[in-house]
Parts: structure tokens; sequence; C-alpha cells
């Protein structure tokens, strides 16, 4: 069941599949995108999908969109270049949000992209201590669920973690959302 939840200038569609039980609310998960995405200088008004998942289904997408085996405990799917999010400089890790409104027109809500996350994993990951993306993390899965959606949604607009410097920048821009939230 799909319910669409406002945090303006955000829409935010959350779709729990048949027999998934979330720990967290989709409202405190709907807060966690929305705080990411101010936080990344993100184009408004702007939409994301977030489809809370088990290990089958991903494991289906994991094989189908990236070539893996076996479920992963998250996967996004971008649909804007990371261009279209706005940085402060050339070696700040900081964007700035951009707006795409001005009192003179209002622009068309844009789609930027959906997350798909196997809720099985992430209770799993959070009960065994393997939290935290570092895999040593001990705390509930409501947070690693938090930790899930808020990773995701920082790939959807353009943060990776191949390189050492980009990995500590997007790390340390998680733990800050995070503790944010709380």
């Amino acid at each position: 069941m799909t319910r669409s939840i406002y945090r303006p200038p955000w829409r935010i569609d959350v779709d729990v599949r048949d027999g998934v039980s979330p720990p967290a609310s989709r409202a405190g998960l709907a807060r966690a995108i929305a705080g990411a995405l101010e936080a990344v200088g993100a184009p408004a008004p702007a939409s994301i999908g977030l489809i809370l998942t088990h290990d089958t289904e991903i494991a289906a997408l994991n094989v189908e969109h990236m070539g893996h085996e076996g479920p992963t405990d998250v996967l996004s799917f971008p649909m804007l270049e990371p261009d279209a999010f706005y940085r402060t400089g050339p070696d700040d890790a900081r964007p700035r949000r951009r707006s795409m409104r001005t009192p003179a027109q209002r622009r068309p809500r844009v789609h930027i992209g959906d997350i798909a996350i196997s809720v099985e994993r992430a209770i799993q990951q959070a009960e065994q201590g393997r939290g935290g993306h570092t895999g040593d993390v001990r705390w509930s899965p409501a947070d690693e669920l938090r930790l899930l959606v808020t990773h995701g949604t920082l790939h959807l607009c353009g943060w990776d973690h191949a390189e050492a410097e980009e990995e500590a920048a997007m790390r340390a821009l998680e733990r800050e959302l995070l503790a944010a939230g709380r």
C-alpha cells in the first residue's frame, strides 16, 4: 500500500509491501528523507519513492539492476544527474538547497528517484550488531532503517562512497542527519 507524505516542498511516496512490518513509522522515515534532501540542496518541489520490501524482492532487483546475486540492504535509482544538486564550492561536500520556485513562476514537481530497502535485512543487521554500514554498530532496527533511508536518499542526490574521501564525507553527513533527527 502506497501512502504519500508531504514534507513541503517534497512529496515522499512510501510503499510498504505486503507482509512487511517496518520498525519505524512512515512519517519518521519521510522526515529522514526530507532532512537529507534539505541538507544536500535537492531541487524543489520534488518527489521520491520509498519501497519497503523483503529480501526476496530486493535480491531480484539487485540481480536485475546491479548484476549482483543475493539480497542487499538498500538500492537507489536516481532520476536526476548529480549536477541537479548545487554545491557551495568545488571542495565543499555540503550542498546548498536549490529551489526551483521563484516568485514569478512555479515549476512542476520533479521526481528525484526511488529507494528500495529490505526491512528484513535492516532488522537482521541491527539485531546482529552489523549495522551502521560499518558492520559494527549495535542499535535498534528503527535506527538502522533510518540510516538506510538517509543513505539511499544521499545516493539519489549524487553522493557516493567509492573513494575514501567521498565515503568520509557521506558517513559524516549521515551521522549528522541521524543525530539531528532524534
